[in-house]
């Protein structure tokens, strides 16, 4: 027993002189096994274990081959298919996984150890070689202020993917399971929580191919009263959706708008950088005799008012729609009132394939308004260098303007700039989502150039979230109103990152529609009793992925995702069980 007791405290010791020091990527202990203290959001097992910072992960050691061995190794392959070069996270096996578990538990026994504090939590991973299919054990300590009094020890046992409607445990078996465990408890209440994800924008399945997409909007459902396992989340339940939007995809609404953003973007990196990749243009006929041909039109027709430009353009606009096949798009961001400049970029964003065609037609230009054969209709409040040289030549004869250098190109982005935060104003603003007074940061000219490109990128982002909640969710107003209140917020405060997820409270009836008859992606009920920090809970999880990353299952499913054509989807099943073990 002193020696069981010696080897509890020389574990205990390593893993507190861990815990004093940051993260770090692995710690040897003993011969095959490593010991790695993360953070407890990135463990894999944060679902079942919530709220620490950080918790010891222990798993066997990975070999790290030099160049010369993995050169080797990455010719040959185990019998599990699995190239040596590129193994992941190991387990170790159920016998030392239970060894590691009861040192961690005798150390922290005050009878047994010195109190030196709680410990973080420790979990290990298990290669599932029992009857049970053990994935993971795991304990955390039980402690008051920094008191010991307990520890809860955790199972999580998974099982390969069914195709079978109900799961091979029920409701009742699982209450079963949570009593045997927690007798001391049975003369407290039992609750029972249901919890669900769906998917309701995404990657989607179409003749059993995977249209892949790197946006997505799932909801997460939460509600008690539990009837049966995979029951439907009720009217009455709390939901959130998770809103992930990736700009650029050719379905969207906004993609026409995100090609132009693509063409500022590129001349805003030219300035960068010195050097341009231009983008195929979306026109056969060349910039400059596009550009000449508008400037002929112009100077034939003399319609230089605004109403007549605005009505002269609305004709080539619709004519546009049609030819594009865009109007979706169009009746999003499209403005009647695009004034000589924004004409001007147009054209150009769709045709300049060189800095010579941008220097060429900028030229074209600045010689038609100097021989004063137009007077073109501007916005008074653009802020781009070119417009205020024009509405100038409406007073006096214009001074010369110098196009040498990347002054051409400086113009140009200006231009874009100014036309695309109208049309992103006219969205926001004619919706009633925001006001300008909230716009401020995202429009503010007092910042260089390529911070003003980057703010109107974010600003693009929120409009790809809005437009997709719209078209796709059909999200009510107040829902449009928060959610663009939360996302100006984020923007405003933070760099920009598409990976970022916003969260949205939702009431069901209003999604209803798009997850009733929907398969979820994730199911699972949870039965709890007791009151923390001495809570103890039994859970089922149904997922079409498996919610453990070390283990390759032996199944003819994919373990990415599950054909959603399929009239029943397949599930791997994952039950976690706690037991409390109190110090007496």
């Amino acid at each position: 027993m002193s020696a069981v007791i010696t080897k509890a405290r020389t574990f205990s010791s390593i893993l507190r002189s861990l815990q004093k020091d940051p993260p770090i990527e692995s710690n040897p202990y003993e011969e095959e096994i490593q010991i790695l203290k993360i953070c407890g959001e990135d463990s894999g097992v944060s679902s079942w274990c919530p709220g620490h910072r950080s918790i010891f992960i222990c798993e066997k050691t990975v070999v790290k081959l030099d160049g010369d061995e993995a050169d080797k190794s990455s010719c040959s392959e185990n019998e599990d298919n699995i190239s040596l070069g590129n193994l992941g996270p190991q387990p170790v096996s159920i016998m030392k996984a239970r060894q590691l578990l009861s040192w961690y538990t005798m150390s922290q026994n005050q009878k047994l150890s010195e109190d030196d504090g709680p410990l973080d939590p420790l979990w290990v991973r298990c290669d599932m070689s029992d009857l049970a299919g053990t994935s993971w054990l795991g304990a955390e300590t039980v402690h008051l202020a920094n008191k010991v009094t307990g520890v809860k020890l955790y199972s999580v046992t998974c099982k390969g993917p069914s195709v079978e409607r109900r799961s091979s445990i029920t409701l009742d078996d699982l209450k079963q399971e949570h009593k045997k465990r927690h007798h001391p408890f049975s003369g407290l209440q039992v609750a029972i929580k249901g919890n669900a994800l769906y998917n309701l924008f995404g990657s989607t399945v179409v003749e059993n191919t995977t249209i892949e997409s790197q946006s997505s909007v799932t909801v997460d459902f939460k509600w008690s009263h539990v009837e049966s396992i995979l029951e439907t989340p009720p009217l009455s339940s709390k939901a959130t959706l998770n809103i992930k939007i990736t700009s650029g995809e050719m379905r969207s609404p906004m993609f026409q708008k995100y090609r132009e953003l693509e063409f500022l973007q590129l001349l805003a990196a030219g300035l960068r950088t010195g050097e341009t990749e231009w983008m195929e243009p979306l026109e056969t006929t060349s910039a400059v005799e596009l550009i000449k041909t508008y400037l002929e039109e112009l100077e034939n027709t003399g319609k230089t008012l605004p109403d007549q430009t605005a009505k002269s353009e609305t004709v080539k606009n619709e004519a546009a729609k049609t030819e594009l096949g865009a109007s979706i798009f169009e009746a999003f961001m499209e403005r009647e009132n695009l004034d000589f400049l924004e004409q001007i970029w147009v054209r150009m964003r769709k045709s300049v394939t060189s800095y010579q065609d941008v220097h060429d037609c900028l030229k074209l230009v600045m010689d038609s308004l100097s021989y004063g054969d137009l007077k073109p209709w501007i916005h008074r409040d653009g802020n781009s260098s070119l417009g205020k040289v024009f509405l100038q030549s409406y007073q006096q004869p214009m001074d010369h303007v110098s196009l040498t250098g990347l002054t051409p190109i400086t113009m140009l982005l200006e231009v874009g700039l100014d036309k695309m935060r109208k049309d992103y104003i006219n969205y926001l603003i004619g919706n009633e989502l925001t006001t300008l007074n909230h716009l401020s940061y995202y429009l503010s000219i007092e910042v260089e150039l390529q911070e003003q490109v980057i703010r109107l990128r974010k600003l693009h982002h929120l409009l790809e979230i809005m437009v997709t909640c719209s078209t796709f969710l059909g999200l009510p107003f107040d829902r449009l109103f928060r959610l663009t209140q939360s996302c100006l917020q984020y923007f405003r405060t933070s760099p920009y990152n598409e990976d970022h997820e916003f969260q949205l409270p939702i009431t069901p009836a209003l999604i209803s529609h798009l997850y009733q008859k929907e398969h979820p992606v994730v199911w699972g009920v949870e039965v709890s009793s007791g009151h923390s920090p001495r809570e103890v809970k039994t859970t089922l999880q149904l997922s079409e992925k498996p919610l453990v990353g070390h283990i390759v299952f032996d199944t003819d499913y994919t373990n990415t995702t599950v054909n959603r054509d399929s009239e029943e989807p397949a599930y791997f099943s994952t039950v976690v069980c706690c037991s409390l073990v109190t110090f007496a």
